[in-house]
């Protein structure tokens, strides 16, 4: 399928992709807000700048876009055009994740992933259930997790 814009319109429209900050992560963020969840964001201390830091609970959360991070759900689709370049992109961004995962873990950090497709879609579970389990993770669960959509 050939692109509807030119080279240099869909280059400015790639780069005006936020990175941080996105709807996604804002929605989580002000949810654990409301419910008295006290956090850093983007720590630079550690690996990768996660999303979220939970100090108190020695937890982290990592809001991941479903095409940016490779997810295996109904969102993500590989581009038609330049699948080299796509490929080792998300590749690369996928390597870098896991290897950030361990890094969290021996430094004795928990993790909780929250993808794109547990908030939108046709299979999402909603905010509100999304949160619900990330705030028993958060007070219970010592494991490292994640929330997807409902066919995950």
């Amino acid at each position: 399928m050939v692109d509807v814009v030119d080279r240099r319109t869909r280059s400015k429209m790639m780069s005006n992709i936020k990175g941080q900050n996105t709807k996604p992560e804002l929605l989580v963020r002000s949810a654990l807000h409301k419910r008295g969840f006290r956090y850093r964001l983007h720590d630079k201390r550690l690996p990768g700048k996660p999303d979220l830091v939970f100090p108190k609970y020695k937890a982290i959360i990592l809001i991941n876009g479903c095409f940016w991070h490779g997810h295996d759900c109904h969102l993500f689709k590989w581009p038609s055009t330049r699948q080299e370049f796509w490929h080792q992109k998300i590749e690369q961004t996928c390597q870098r994740d896991a290897a950030n995962l361990v890094k969290y873990q021996k430094l004795g950090w928990k993790t909780l992933t929250i993808w794109e497709c547990a908030l939108k879609g046709k299979n999402k579970q909603g905010i509100n259930d999304t949160i619900e389990t990330a705030v028993r993770w958060l007070q219970f669960d010592g494991c490292d997790a994640e929330i997807g959509g409902k066919d995950f």
